[in-house]
Formats: C-alpha cells, structure tokens, sequence
C-alpha cells in the first residue's frame, strides 16, 4: 500500500502541518508538513543541517516554533508528549558507562513516568518492563551492568525502555550508528515486530540502503520536505539532488540550521 492509500484509510498518529523553525536568523524549517499512521515505518533522511534533529525537537515540543503545528493523536504535541504518548531514543545516551546500574533498572525509567514521587515500581511497571526485554530478546541480561554490553545491546535496551513507556508514537535518531551488521540486522527485526503491533516509528538515518530494508514510507529533508512518499520514490536520483544539496533549483545546504548537526547563519557565514 502506497503512502497516500495508507493516509486514506488510517487517520495519522502523527501530524505535522506547515512548520517554521529557526535558532535566532538561522532557518532550520520552513513549511514543512508530513503526516504517519499507526503501524508504520517512516524513513527520515537528509544532509546535515537539513532540519532532522529539529523535526525530532519540534515533535518532542523541545524547540519553539515560529509557526504551524504538531500533533500526535489529535492532540498538541505538547500534551502528548506529557501524556507519554511520544517515545524518543536517542542516537547517543549521556550516561556513564561505568555508573553500577542495570538493564532492568534502565527500561524501568521508561515508566517513571507513570510512577508517583518516590518511583515505587508497582506490578504495571514490572509487567512492562519484562515485556519489553522479552521484546528486545534481553531478558536473561536484565541483571547486567549496561556499561557491561555491545554497542548493539546498549542500542536495544534503550529501545526497550521506550517500549516499556507504551507510547503509540517512537522517534529513533540513527538507531544503526556504531552497531554491528548483526545487531542492525536484529534492531530492524524488532522496528518490524513494533510497527505490526500498530506503533508508528520515525527513524532518522544515514544510511539510505537501510530504509528499502526497514521503512515503509520515506521522508527527504532540505530545511522542508522535499519528497514523502515510497521508499523506491526517495531513491530516485533527482529526489536525491534535492535532498542533499545537488540541484541547481535549490538553496545550498550552507542555508540551513539545525543544532546537533552543522549550523551555520542564513547568509551562508559560519
């Protein structure tokens, strides 16, 4: 099923309409608008400094927006965000790896939120935690120290703790960056059992040959959306050029500012 079919018979879990970004004169994103239905997969690629990490920021209410909107589940994306309806897992986690804590410990701060001020986990709390280390085939692990596992076990119990939040809606930020071809292999198996249970999944990625193994849908970034629709479709050549810098009808990416990326100013100064 093509991506407009999909939109036609699944309202979008996640909704972002005609969305303005900027850090002060820096443009991250103009006028972008992009839509996901539950139980889909969508691929999110660019250059650096195409928005990626500011669509993610904005979807999370992390960034303020000049203009335009976001919504999960028909609601403003600041209130599903509170809700716990979002859940993120981040490229790359501030923590000390040395720091004696467990991998059961970690995907239990994925239901803090749903705990009261002392954090007492209850039978919910433990339930969903098993659930999500049986999910991400980690559960004889549950009692090791996370700096103890590979890159692509760290990368999944992270995943797993956004299982555990029970969120409708993930955001993954270059979940294959540092793992290895087995352990990527094992992440898109488990984004594919996620989506088939009916969790919507944005995936920021820059590898292009991994969204034709795992996405359903793909979105191309250049400070807008310069192409949404099938994966094959993103792969084209000229949807390429525009989403990476290469047509001569588009702005140059030294436009473009996205923090965590490579900002630089609107005059193309850095």
């Amino acid at each position: 099923m093509n991506h407009t079919a999909e939109l036609e018979k699944n309202p979008p879990l996640l909704q972002v309409t005609n969305l303005h970004v900027s850090y002060g004169t820096n443009v991250a994103l103009t006028g972008a608008t992009l839509a996901v239905s539950a139980g889909r997969i969508c691929g999110l690629a660019g250059m650096n400094g195409s928005g990626k990490s500011t669509l993610f920021k904005s979807i999370m209410n992390s960034v303020p927006r000049l203009a335009g909107t976001v919504e999960v589940a028909g609601m403003d994306a600041n209130v599903a965000r509170k809700r716990g309806l979002i859940g993120y897992v981040a490229q790359s986690e501030e923590i000390d790896w040395d720091f004696p804590v467990s991998v059961n410990q970690v995907v239990m701060m994925g239901r803090y939120g749903f705990m009261g001020p002392l954090r007492r986990p209850r039978a919910a709390d433990r339930e969903a935690v098993n659930k999500a280390l049986e999910l991400v085939e980690l559960a004889d692990l549950r009692h090791r120290q996370i700096g103890a596992l590979s890159g692509g076990q760290k990368k999944r119990v992270f995943i797993a703790r956004a299982i555990a939040q029970g969120a409708p809606l993930m955001l993954l930020d270059e979940p294959f960056a540092g793992v290895d071809k087995y352990s990527e292999a094992a992440i898109v198996e488990l984004l594919r059992r996620l989506a088939a249970q009916g969790t919507g999944l944005v995936v920021s990625t820059h590898d292009l040959a991994s969204m034709g193994k795992l996405c359903d849908e793909a979105v191309l970034l250049y400070r807008r959306v310069v192409y949404h629709g099938d994966v094959d479709g993103a792969l084209r050549p000229e949807n390429l050029a525009k989403a990476f810098g290469l047509s001569d009808s588009e702005d140059t990416a030294e436009n473009a500012s996205d923090p965590g990326e490579t900002p630089v100013t609107q005059g193309g100064q850095k």
